[in-house]
């Protein structure tokens, strides 16, 4: 059974809010807690429990994306926009996905199994840290011993037999191939993109044809061999 998803929607047109409501309709495990018209009427209803916003950007006062950066703290967000060149600032704020309209019924679908993945990993994450206090795992860099929370590695990359592990604050290397550690449970929300380099699916930030860019302004090129990993980021 799968997780019930609570969510608010935000659109101005009728007809929008109507084909949206209809799409919903197959996943009965989202919840909607309210539609609205505008982002002010939407915001007394965005307490803890919201776990979704689904956003137009094209709103009176307020736009979507002003409501999103006010509310970060609702953990999954999907734009449906027909203002394409808005994607890239959308992707700043954490967005799960940014969908063009006209919305299409394969493209949501598309979008919902993305959602499931995202809570799923979520939910790993958050039962890790119930068994062990912290999503932690422990190193050997040359002699020394060093305990990482994975929400603190940015990228992997690979050095020949060893693995460079790039964290907030520390480089790390390893002796252990790339490809071994993304066989690991711990590290299954991380993509190759390149043959020297793998990232945590949430940290990418912007994407263009032979790089991409991740959080603290990061950029990494992108392997021609795997750009179809980088498909979910496609709008």
């Amino acid at each position: 059974m799968k997780r019930e998803i609570k969510c608010i929607i935000v659109e101005d047109d009728e007809l929008d809010r109507l084909v949206l409501q209809q799409h919903l309709k197959k996943y009965p495990h989202i919840v909607v807690l309210g539609i609205f018209a505008s982002a002010e009427t939407a915001v007394s209803s965005l307490n803890p429990d919201v776990d979704l916003l689904i956003l137009d950007i094209d709103l009176p006062e307020m736009n979507g994306i002003e409501l999103r950066k006010n509310f970060k703290n609702v953990p999954a967000c999907i734009f449906i926009s027909s203002h394409p060149e808005y994607a890239i600032d959308t992707f700043e704020l954490d967005t799960l996905d940014f969908i063009s309209k006209p919305l299409k019924a394969a493209r949501f679908e598309y979008a919902m199994q993305k959602l499931a993945d995202f809570f799923e990993m979520k939910e790993k994450s958050e039962s890790f840290d119930a068994l062990i206090g912290e999503n932690i795992v422990k190193i050997k860099d040359r002699n020394e011993v060093f305990q990482i929370k994975i929400s603190d590695i940015l990228y992997f990359e690979a050095l020949k037999d060893y693995t460079r592990i790039i964290t907030t604050d520390k480089k790390h290397c390893i002796l252990d191939s790339i490809g071994n550690l993304l066989q690991k449970e711990h590290f299954s929300h991380f993509i190759r993109i390149h043959r020297s380099f793998a990232i945590p699916k949430h940290h990418i930030r912007k994407k263009s044809a032979h790089e991409i860019e991740i959080v603290q302004q990061i950029k990494l090129p992108i392997g021609r061999a795997f750009k179809a990993n980088l498909d979910f980021f496609n709008p």
